[in-house]
């Protein structure tokens, strides 16, 4: 292969690279896996290197049956994470309409999307998972708090920015009461709110 062969194919890889990079942008690693005997951490990588996971709420229209939503969330800029997940949703969804009914919600995030798991089943122990239980609220409008969610929301989903006005989303939070981790064979991790909120990333 000639000169200009190698620098043709070089710079084609490149490119690659990069446009695969911009394509996965929300599953990108900005921290590496922590260690697994570090609760506190392994929780709070988990939700900042995640985009999305399960949201479960009380249905009325299921007599109170569990709800289950695949939804998009944040919980603060690249690197910046606060812990606490961001929502962005439409009363037109199920999701929303429960939760002004009933806060009660609790919501789910594996490790597996991440692909940090390798080949191991994503119900393996090793492959973490994290369930926050809590009190899923509206955000006030135009307050402090929701333009943090929303920064944080279109810095990681920048597809909402675009979504219809007519459709009434509205910026979500967790508040956060209970926490269920596995990263690793034992069973459940102890971690504490108050552990998993002031952990320094």
């Amino acid at each position: 292969m000639g000169t200009k062969s190698r620098t043709n194919c070089f710079y084609a890889l490149f490119f690659l690279l990069v446009d695969f990079q911009d394509s996965v942008q929300g599953r990108l690693l900005l921290i590496n896996k922590p260690d697994p005997n570090d609760p506190a951490a392994s929780a709070r990588w988990l939700v900042s290197q995640n985009s999305w996971g399960v949201l479960n709420t009380i249905s009325s229209d299921l007599g109170g049956a569990p709800f289950g939503n695949v939804v998009s969330f944040s919980d603060g800029l690249p690197g910046k994470g606060s812990g606490i997940p961001y929502f962005y949703l439409t009363t037109l969804d199920p999701t929303a309409k429960n939760a002004l009914q009933d806060q009660r919600s609790s919501f789910t995030i594996s490790e597996y999307p991440l692909g940090t798991c390798g080949k191991k089943d994503p119900e393996n122990p090793s492959c973490a998972k994290i369930t926050l239980t809590g009190k899923l609220k509206v955000l006030k409008e135009n307050s402090k708090e929701a333009e943090i969610a929303k920064s944080a929301l279109f810095a990681k989903h920048p597809e909402m920015r675009g979504w219809p006005k007519g459709h009434n989303f509205q910026f979500f939070k967790l508040d956060i009461e209970d926490i269920f981790l596995i990263n690793w064979f034992g069973g459940p991790k102890p971690l504490t709110v108050d552990q998993y909120l002031h952990y320094k990333v």
